[in-house]
């Protein structure tokens, strides 16, 4: 399953104005469960995020006290501010609709926050996705994990009849047994037409990555899959 941001993410989501106070979005965050706030201006376009992290700098940094020499004093003059837009973490780090899940993964991870706000071409609000969502697409049964590799992945992808692998699943992890390009495979009908002709005779078989030709012999794939 090649599952996109859409698929996750959150549609229905709370967001801010810039002229958003301090005090109304600290309310918003409580009476709602969340944990950041969108900051959009009249057309919905989304400016930056103001997170749980942002308010909590704004207590902790409007008198630093000892700790005063370790602070950036970007972020004291931050702190100092009272609005969504004083507040705010700009430019805000988004996601598109039709984004595959792990490219959110990875942009959680390296830019270390825990949700992405979801825009349009736009640049409009329509979502959110959350680390939760994220790890949602691996709630799923293994039936179905194995039904995606075999129907979709081999037949779809390489144009391999699947019955020529042993498809397993267990705890999400696919193990495929088979031998794949040798003598006795049978190659699916192309959609698209025949295979073109290749010198030496013959349309060219088709090969899973990592097979290496002339290689004979039972192979044993397995890879952890959303």
């Amino acid at each position: 399953m090649n599952a996109t941001v859409k698929d996750v993410m959150t549609t229905e989501v709370v967001a801010v104005t810039r002229e958003t106070t301090f005090k109304e979005m600290a309310a918003v965050l409580r009476r709602y469960r969340v944990s950041a706030l969108p900051v959009v201006d009249d057309a919905g376009r989304v400016l930056g995020v103001v997170s749980e992290a942002d308010l909590l700098a704004k207590e902790a940094l409007s008198d630093p006290g000892p700790v005063a020499e370790l602070v950036h004093r970007k972020d004291v003059r931050k702190a100092e501010g009272l609005t969504a837009d004083e507040l705010m973490t700009r430019p805000p780090v988004t996601a598109a609709p039709d984004d595959p899940v792990e490219q959110a993964a990875r942009m959680m991870h390296f830019m270390q926050v825990k949700r992405l706000p979801v825009v349009n071409s736009g640049g409009q609000l329509v979502g959110i996705i959350s680390r939760a969502d994220v790890l949602a697409v691996f709630d799923r049964p293994d039936e179905d994990i194995r039904k995606d590799v075999a129907d979709g992945l081999l037949l779809h992808e390489f144009l391999i009849d699947s019955r020529q692998f042993r498809v397993t699943v267990e705890s999400g992890v696919v193990t495929m047994e088979g031998t794949p390009g040798d003598g006795r495979a049978r190659p699916c009908p192309d959609p698209q037409g025949p295979a073109r002709p290749r010198r030496g005779g013959g349309p060219r078989p088709p090969q899973l990555p990592g097979h290496l030709p002339g290689r004979r012999g039972p192979r044993v794939l397995s890879q952890q899959v959303f």
